[in-house]
Order: C-alpha cells, then sequence, then structure tokens
C-alpha cells in the first residue's frame, strides 16, 4: 500500500503503518494464520512490485478497472465509492461537465482513476498530473487549477483543511469499487480472501472501521444524502 492516503493508508505519530487498510490487512492476515508485512510503496508502482512477485497482495484503496484487470486479478470488491470533486471556493464549476472546454486546468494524482477519467473524457481541458494528493489540493487552493478529481471521502477532508478557498462537490460522477490486487492465477489465495470479506463484513467488521475512521464522512454523507462507502 502507499502510506499517504488518510485515514485508509497512512503513518501514526511513531511512523507505524495505521489506517483502514492496515486494521483490514491484519484481519487478514490473522484469517489466513500468516504473518503480515506492510511495504510503503508509490501507487503507481504497487502492480509492477505485485507482477515481479515482491508483494503477495495490493490493499490501498485500489479500484478495479478493466485496464488494471488486464494484469491483475481482484478480490470481490470491499468498498463502493466513486469520483468526486474539488473546486476553488467561488468558482462556477458545478459538475464534471462544466470541466471540458478550453481554459479549463484540471489537477490529477498520477496512476489513478481520475487521472483516467480525464485522459479518456477531458480532452478540451489542461490535465495536470501530480505525484501527490496534496500537491493537487493545494493548485485548487491557490486557484491555480479548477478542480481535482478524486473520491468523495478525501475530497470532504480536503474541503475541510482549506475551507476558505476550496468547495466540495461530493455526489459521484462516476461509481467505482475497490478491491484487493492479487497477481494472475493466485486463484487459491482469491478465493482464501474473498472468503474473509465475506466473513468479515458478515461480523460488523466493516461497521466498525467506519466507526473508527469515517464517523465525521459518514454524517456529513448522510446529511447529503449520499450512501456511505461501506
Amino acid at each position: 500500500m502507499e502510506l499517504s492516503y488518510p485515514p485508509f493508508e497512512m503513518t501514526d505519530p511513531q511512523g507505524k503503518p495505521a489506517g483502514v487498510s492496515v486494521d483490514l490487512a491484519e484481519a487478514l492476515g490473522a484469517a489466513l494464520g500468516r504473518p503480515v508485512e506492510i511495504r510503503n510503496i508509490s501507487f503507481d508502482g504497487l502492480i509492477p512490485e505485485l507482477k515481479t512477485g515482491r508483494i503477495d497482495l495490493i490493499l490501498s484503496s485500489m479500484t478495479e478497472t478493466p485496464e488494471r484487470a488486464q494484469s491483475i486479478d481482484f478480490s470481490e470488491p470491499y468498498l463502493h465509492t466513486g469520483l468526486a470533486l474539488l473546486v476553488g471556493k467561488n468558482s462556477a464549476v458545478a459538475s464534471v461537465g462544466d470541466l471540458d472546454q478550453p481554459g479549463r486546468r484540471v489537477a490529477v494524482k498520477n496512476g489513478t482513476t481520475g487521472q483516467l477519467y480525464a485522459r479518456d473524457h477531458l480532452a478540451r481541458a489542461q490535465v495536470l498530473v501530480f505525484d501527490g494528493e496534496e500537491a493537487a489540493v493545494l493548485e485548487v487552493a491557490q486557484g491555480k487549477a479548477d478542480a481535482f478529481i478524486y473520491d468523495p471521502m478525501s475530497v470532504l477532508r480536503n474541503a475541510a483543511r482549506h475551507g476558505e478557498a476550496t468547495r466540495a462537490i461530493l455526489q459521484p460522477f462516476q461509481e467505482e469499487a475497490w478491491a484487493i490486487g492479487l497477481r494472475k492465477g493466485d486463484d487459491a489465495l482469491r478465493e482464501q480472501v474473498n472468503a474473509f470479506l465475506r466473513d468479515y463484513r458478515a461480523r460488523g467488521g466493516f461497521d466498525a472501521l467506519g466507526e473508527k475512521y469515517l464517523h465525521e464522512e459518514k454524517e456529513a454523507f448522510r446529511r447529503q444524502g449520499i450512501p456511505f462507502v461501506f
């Protein structure tokens, strides 16, 4: 996982891996009777590391896409989300449809589905690709970009952090699902992972993660009538 995506993948004050995905990985390891080693890898490097055998699983808020599924396998989805917009506080942008025009500048993070969406749907806009989330957010906050395409929870969090300069358009314009990535042909492990996910959900594990890490986001989504991700 890439430990730069709180509250899903991050480090605690002692520098240790923490967050939703870390708790989920530890629970998975316990269910399989396997030790867990978290490796911090840049998001666009995760699939190459998996394919070359340096890691066994990707658990890093990764959206299952047809393009990615050509090179790796995925578990059953464990979280449903989508793409939303962070825009300037006084921006005239009201939806993603307002972005595909000359003169618009759209920030995306490298390797994400936001980048893929911009590539495929925003041919007339200027797409700005950043390696980190914070750099893309600052581009909007400083008025250098019209929007940042990212998931609704992160958009909500960043709008709260930069409330004087940004606002969130949370209703997803593209539905997505996150899943655990596995090497092609690793079918036995995929079956074990899927069995764990079903059991973990039935035992309330995802509900507990939502309350532990995403309580404020859950309430904000409820107020706006948007289904919560878990």
